[in-house]
């Protein structure tokens, strides 16, 4: 990302209110927790305690594959609204965006791969 952690702090607190914001107006719940870690082409945001509470009565009921194909069929609906939040607030352009629920414990994961601006290599250290 940039090479100000000032920035980066800003960015990261402004990826995981924006994805909050889009599951709580898309999904009516947002998370109870969420962070983001930006890394120098890449961008992690894990979001826990999400499941509403039809989705936990699913689970409590065993329907596992029902609530794991719902959750992954809203991933890929929101994937647009993600990517294109990531960089309207990052100013870079998202290359992949992957996503994945775990249900024990109510975990999601976004993964953003970031293009590398022409010329920019790998950090120091970073293969």
């Amino acid at each position: 990302m940039s090479s100000d952690p000032g920035r980066d702090r800003q960015s990261a607190q402004a990826i995981s209110n924006a994805i909050t914001k889009l599951q709580h107006d898309h999904y009516g719940r947002g998370p109870e927790s969420v962070r983001t870690v930006i890394g120098y082409d890449h961008i992690i945001t894990l979001l826990e305690n999400s499941f509403m509470p039809v989705e936990r009565t699913l689970l409590e009921a065993g329907e596992v594959d029902a609530v794991r194909n719902t959750r992954l069929a809203f991933q890929r609906a929101m994937e647009s609204r993600f990517v294109e939040t990531v960089e309207d607030i990052t100013g870079r352009k998202v290359r992949a965006f992957l996503s994945q629920v775990s249900l024990d414990p109510d975990i999601s994961v976004e993964v953003f791969v970031l293009e590398r601006s022409h010329g920019e290599s790998a950090p120091e250290g970073v293969a």
